[in-house]
């Protein structure tokens, strides 16, 4: 077997893994739309293909691309959203099964867990997953399957210590599934430190653009488990439509790129902000004095990434005013884009949510930092005017 070639990450990306088409020579892989194929006259399928939900080509390419990426050894599959993606995990488990995830992480599926979860019968526990004595507390040998983490977390930013998780969840026989979509494999690669299973809303930083839901699954071990999330997708019908997987790979080639300007825009907005008198508090990991800080030193590279939260002085009347100011920034949902996002998360995420009223969550795009902080700036000092 040949040796894989010694190209960066970056770099595979960059050409989705050098592909070049074998009948045109073109540089950009073709689309493919079928949903059924030929059977040979023996009745079999010698390409490997036989209808559109459980498989296809197009998919298949970036699916490639992204297990290389990651570092995983089974692989990945693609979802139609992160939230197929993130629920096949637990819908995989048995009737009975105990779950222990992160306090602060996607609400959605937060809320998910709350209701649906265990409608199917899941025991699930919150607990405060950058705290290893919490989470080891929280695990119980033999009757915790699985261990899922958001790091960092959205919309706090809190890190949890994924090594360290992974050890915690396998000494009890529970498998360690990772969150990544803030930090994607340009910041983290969970797979390497131990984990299981890594998670991406693939519609945020993986696309990029604002066009396109998806979601992704990769795996250290192609065992009974992986085989059942991917028994999963094609059963429940949830495997990610051709035309999508095409325009996220056409994202993936841009992502080093595009998130480590992004990484450096927000490192840069987090320091400026972090002096304003308007802002009580930011909250972002590569910050020194971020309780969370030494963590992400150790398990991040290329930046902390591109989001921040910052908590407005004057409360919730401050934060919600700030966001109605702003000019350059889009109040909008979602994260990850070319265009910086803003948003007042507790009035999104509703009752129960762990979400400080005065905070604004902040995706930071491809813009010139300078005018993001100008547009900021200019909304806070109104805000308190």
């Amino acid at each position: 077997m040949s040796e894989s070639p010694p190209w960066s990450p970056a770099s595979l990306a960059a050409q989705a893994l050098g592909f070049t088409d074998p009948a045109t020579r073109a540089v950009v892989r073709p689309l493919h739309l079928a949903t059924t194929f030929i059977r040979d006259p023996d009745n079999t399928y010698p390409a490997g293909y036989i209808y559109g939900r459980p498989d296809n080509a197009t998919v298949r390419d970036t699916e490639a691309l992204l297990a290389t990426l990651e570092e995983a050894p089974a692989g990945a599959l693609l979802f139609g959203s992160g939230m197929a993606a993130a629920t096949a995990c637990f819908l995989a488990l048995d009737r009975g099964d105990h779950v222990v995830a992160s306090a602060v992480m996607y609400w959605a599926l937060r809320r998910w867990l709350q209701t649906e979860g265990r409608r199917f019968g899941l025991e699930v526990d919150f607990v405060e997953t950058d705290d290893p004595a919490k989470l080891r507390a929280a695990v119980v040998p033999g009757r915790t399957k699985l261990v899922w983490v958001e790091t960092p977390s959205n919309p706090l930013w809190t890190v949890t210590d994924i090594a360290e998780a992974a050890r915690i969840a396998h000494a009890a026989g529970a498998r360690l599934a990772v969150d990544s979509t803030c930090a994607s494999p340009v910041h983290t690669r969970p797979l390497t430190l131990g984990a299981d299973i890594v998670m991406h809303s693939a519609t945020k930083i993986l696309n990029g653009h604002s066009d396109v839901i998806a979601g992704v699954l990769a795996g250290r071990e192609a065992d009974g488990y992986w085989e059942r999330l991917a028994a999963i997708r094609s059963g429940n019908g949830s495997i990610l439509g051709p035309f999508e997987a095409y325009l996220l790979q056409r994202g993936l080639k841009t992502l080093f790129v595009r998130q480590t300007a992004q990484a450096a825009g927000a490192a840069e907005l987090a320091h400026a902000l972090s002096r304003h008198p308007d802002v009580a508090r930011v909250l972002y990991p590569g910050l020194t004095q971020h309780p969370g800080h030494d963590v992400a030193a150790r398990q991040m590279e290329n930046g902390f990434g591109y989001m921040l939260s910052v908590q407005v002085r004057g409360g919730e009347a401050a934060a919600i005013a700030t966001a109605a100011r702003v000019r350059l920034w889009k109040r909008a949902t979602s994260l990850g884009s070319t265009e910086s996002l803003i948003e007042h998360r507790a009035s999104v995420e509703g009752p129960g949510s762990p979400c400080p009223p005065d905070l604004l969550r902040l995706s930071t795009g491809v813009e010139t930092p300078a005018d993001l902080l100008h547009d900021l700036d200019v909304a806070l000092r109104a805000a308190h005017a």
